[in-house]
């Protein structure tokens, strides 16, 4: 359970949620970040791997999100949106995208994707063959290869508990 989570709904924690605790929060609200909540229910196929021939056929999950007309205008208001884990952004690009603040999304995010909300990505190191990392590679490109190829030399911890990394689309 992450420190923000205020009932139980999801078949897994939201990983990247995993690296923030209560005084961080309230350290960037003391630096005057804005921190705003969204809700996306984590369904068990989000951990199916994508068995398609083509990966862009692969038939995805349906998940329950809640984005408010509040936050949503405050991320339209933002110099840029940072989302925290691939929950949040699928949240709040269905919002934008569906227009309505809540339902069920099967929002498959991967290149060519139309970004409408989200800027930066804070997130855990995703496994192959997954719909996470296509979402990952239509945030950054072909360059999560570089990042993914020194995770692996580097040792680091992929999934639940392991490295974050703070992606930015603008680079692209």
């Amino acid at each position: 359970q992450t420190v923000y989570a205020d009932q139980p709904a999801s078949s897994a924690a939201p990983t990247a949620g995993l690296h923030f605790t209560a005084a961080l929060l309230e350290s960037l609200t003391e630096q005057g970040i804005s921190v705003a909540r969204v809700e996306l229910i984590v369904g068990l196929d989000t951990f199916k791997p994508v068995s398609a021939q083509d990966p862009r056929d692969h038939v995805i999950h349906s998940e329950s999100f809640k984005v408010s007309a509040e936050v949503l205008a405050q991320c339209g208001a933002a110099r840029r949106v940072v989302a925290v884990g691939t929950t949040s952004v699928r949240a709040l690009e269905s919002a934008a995208s569906l227009g309505v603040g809540s339902g069920r999304t099967r929002l498959f995010i991967h290149r060519p994707y139309d970004w409408k909300v989200v800027d930066l990505l804070m997130t855990n190191f995703h496994m192959p063959r997954t719909t996470l990392l296509m979402m990952i590679d239509a945030f950054v490109g072909p360059r999560w290869r570089t990042l993914y190829a020194e995770a692996m030399q580097e040792d680091y911890r992929m999934l639940s508990f392991g490295d974050a990394m703070l992606l930015d689309r603008s680079l692209n």
